[in-house]
This record gives structure tokens, C-alpha cells and sequence, in this order.
């Protein structure tokens, strides 16, 4: 098998359809498309049994959280390059291929993404995760108009998990105790641990423009205050796991000009903030146990 698609959904009946359309359309032909769906309440379900001779559903009675999900479809993959795909993207009927294709010319590349864009096909939705030096989170260049401005090949951080290929060697030597995505996080920021953890192991990440997708950004739908919290929450768990020492340092002018004042902000107008450095601290001792174990594999 040469492709494995892992799709998660949740409450999706918008955007499912159109989404497993675009994958079978891929010129791409050897491929295994596995489904998750965290107890959906909606239609997707009926959709879904519409493609029930195409794809592998795993049905959760609840929602487990976009990395728990995401792990149970990658234990089961097969495939040679893994596809992480969000329910609200539709991909051009190359994107798998041309970023496969690179994928297989550079041994060092273990991981890709495309273009992505927004629904009106003119702004740009996100071209690769960013890190920033004082570690602040960006999808580069989200917002823009595309006017072919990054229409050159290019290496980023790492690739957003919305539509992003994964060399399965790179899915194997990344995981901690069989997961892939650490279901601390739930949902959001953990795509930006997978690439850093990869890059410790020497993987280098790729854009490339030539692979174009088109998103709905459908997790807008999710209330502001609970994204907000999880991004909060998420960062630190970022940093805990993965910063050295010279990074912490680096960072402490950073800590009096931008996060002391937004947790003050936070606690103010986010009633989830108490919650977040709660989990912070109930989640340091587990977070530090696999930031040692992923060390000691960087060292082997």
C-alpha cells in the first residue's frame, strides 16, 4: 500500500462528502482511507455509510479529541506515506501525488504540505507552521492574497495536520508508547510538537506550492473561549516538552512583554484560564517523562 488517508470527523454533514470526494479523485490509486468519527450527532454518520465499500470507520460514542482519534486510525495504517486530513479540506486532484513525489526524491524530508487556501481560492489559508524566536505559534502567511508571492519550494517547521504527508518511517520514529499526536493536547498546537519532536530526529520539514488545497476552517465553529483556552494551555505544553534550556533563557525578556500580560488578560475575560494552569501543573511530571524519553531516543 502506498497511501494511507486518515480523516477525523465530528459533527462534519457539511463538508464530509465534498472531502472524500477530492481524496477519491487523487490521481494517486494505491491508497487505504480510514475514518474516525468522535460520536458525531448529525448526518455524518449517513454519509459516511454512503462510502462504507471505500473506507475503514471507527465510530467513538463520544469526541475523544482530534490527536486520540487521529492515533487510533494511525495504529491500523499500512501505507508507506500517511496523509493526515481534516474533514473540511478538499484537495486538487494532485496534491498526495506531488507531495509524495518529493517526499521520495529528498531521504532527509519526512514530512509535507501544499498551499493551502480558503474556500474563495484567492486567500491564503496557511503555507507551514512557523515558531517564532520568542516561540509564538503562526501559520505563515495566514490571511494574505495569493498572488504567487510563495510560489517557491520551501523548508518551514513543519506541516499544519489539516492536510499534511507523513513518511510512515517518520509516523514510527516519532510516536511515544504507540501515539503519534500526545493526547494531552486534544485538539490544536499538536502538530507544532510533532515537528519539533521530528526535527530533534533529524527530519527536515517542506512546502510546496504546487500542491493546493482548499479549507473550510470549520474548527471556527468551536467556541472561541475553549480554542482560546486549548492554544493557551497547549503552547506551554509545547515548551515543556520540547525547549532546551538556552530557549527558556532566551525567552525570559518575552515572558514580562507578552505572556504575563495575556495571563492577565486571560484570567480577566477567559473563565477557562484557572482550568489551563490547573492541567499545566497536574500534567508537568507526565510531560517531562516523555520530553526525557524522546531525548534519549534522539541520543541512540
Amino acid at each position: 500500500m502506498e497511501i494511507s488517508v486518515v480523516i477525523v470527523t465530528w459533527n462534519a454533514q457539511k463538508f464530509i462528502r465534498e472531502c472524500l470526494d477530492s481524496v477519491f479523485n487523487q490521481s494517486v490509486q494505491d491508497m487505504e482511507v480510514i475514518v474516525v468519527d468522535n460520536g458525531s450527532t448529525d448526518d455524518t454518520l449517513n454519509i459516511l455509510n454512503e462510502f462504507q465499500s471505500k473506507i475503514l470507520l471507527i465510530k467513538n460514542s463520544e469526541n475523544k479529541g482530534f490527536c486520540f482519534a487521529n492515533n487510533q486510525a494511525l495504529r491500523r495504517v499500512i501505507g508507506r506515506y500517511v496523509l493526515t486530513l481534516n474533514s473540511d479540506i478538499v484537495l486538487d486532484n494532485d496534491y498526495i501525488t506531488c507531495l509524495k513525489n518529493h517526499l521520495v526524491e529528498r531521504k532527509d524530508v519526512g514530512m509535507a504540505q501544499g498551499k493551502f487556501l480558503r474556500m474563495d481560492r484567492r486567500t491564503i489559508d496557511g503555507l507551514g507552521l512557523k515558531l517564532s524566536w520568542a516561540k509564538r505559534l503562526f501559520n505563515i502567511a495566514e490571511g494574505q492574497i495569493d498572488r504567487g508571492q510563495y510560489d517557491k519550494q520551501r523548508e518551514i517547521f513543519g506541516p499544519c495536520a489539516a492536510a499534511a504527508l507523513y513518511k510512515r518511517e517518520l509516523v514510527q520514529a516519532v510516536q511515544h508508547e504507540g501515539d503519534f499526536f500526545d493526547n494531552s493536547f486534544f485538539f490544536l498546537v499538536e502538530d507544532f510538537d510533532v515537528a519539533w519532536r521530528a526535527q530533534k530526529l533529524g527530519w527536515k520539514a517542506l512546502y510546496e506550492p504546487q500542491a493546493v488545497c482548499y479549507h473550510y476552517r470549520s474548527s471556527s465553529d468551536h467556541v472561541s473561549l475553549f480554542k482560546q483556552y486549548l492554544s493557551f494551555r497547549n503552547r506551554y505544553f509545547l515548551l515543556i516538552k520540547n525547549a532546551d534550556l538556552k530557549t527558556f533563557l532566551i525567552g525570559i525578556p518575552y515572558v514580562f512583554i507578552y505572556d504575563f500580560p495575556r495571563l492577565l488578560f486571560l484570567l480577566f475575560r477567559n473563565p477557562y484560564t484557572v482550568q489551563a494552569l490547573r492541567e499545566i501543573k497536574e500534567l508537568m511530571p507526565d510531560l517531562l517523562k516523555k520530553r526525557r524519553a524522546h531525548v534519549c531516543r534522539g541520543i541512540k
